[in-house]
């Protein structure tokens, strides 16, 4: 199923059917600020439905989006003085950072090798809404195969998952075709001095004018 996804109303159109689609430990194509993702909901048999899908090896995980730092902390993710800057600075936005925390409340397939959870708080709006509304985060990779160009759009989500997508177990949330624009910066805030994992679409330089004396 595909579904309109570009103004606010298909966003809360939407949102019911994606949160049941979700609760069945199905799974999601949808854009956000920087590129198109895939999701599920934050459980264990989803996230290996997703991993499955992505062809991506269980042990990598994948990150959180949510619609607010409080969304974050109720599932208990830790903002040090770093973090709070950061996101204080460049939420929402395409910055992900990578929290202690969130020990039984999260699965532990999503934390990294740092030892943290990699959360964002999207800036895509429609996104961000449904979020919102559902009350619950959204796991996110980028919708592609391992190795390979991520889509621009719905043809080419369709041009990979199609099988997924005609047998119903993926639902695929249709917001246009995105600009060419870099993956999120990813931030290891798990120690108190923070640490540039992936420059992307904040460069290093941006984070320090933003953020300041905290800024990695």
């Amino acid at each position: 199923m595909i579904l309109p996804f570009r103004t606010e109303a298909d966003a809360r159109s939407a949102t019911p059917v994606v949160t049941a689609h979700l609760a069945a430990g199905r799974l999601l194509a949808y854009p956000t600020e920087t590129v198109y993702g895939l999701g599920s909901a934050v459980n264990r048999e989803a996230l290996a439905n997703l991993a499955r899908l992505k062809g991506r090896p269980p042990q990598k995980p994948f990150l959180l989006l949510v619609s607010s730092r409080r969304m974050a902390e109720e599932y208990g993710l830790d903002f040090n003085a770093a973090a709070r800057a950061l996101a204080d600075a460049c939420w929402p936005g395409p910055l992900t950072l990578a929290l202690p925390g969130g020990e039984g409340r999260l699965p532990p397939e999503l934390r990294g090798a740092e030892g943290g959870i990699a959360v964002r708080h999207t800036s895509q709006h429609e996104v961000a809404l449904m979020i919102s509304l559902m009350g619950q985060a959204l796991t996110s990779t980028s919708a592609n195969r391992p190795g390979h160009a991520t889509a621009a759009g719905v043809d080419g989500i369709v041009a990979t998952f199609g099988e997924a997508e005609s047998s119903g177990e993926l639902l695929i949330l249709d917001g246009g075709v995105l600009g060419n624009v870099p993956p999120s910066t990813l931030v290891d805030c798990t120690t108190s001095l923070p640490r540039i994992i992936r420059e992307g679409a904040i460069p290093r330089a941006e984070l320090r004018r933003m953020a300041g004396r905290l800024a990695p």
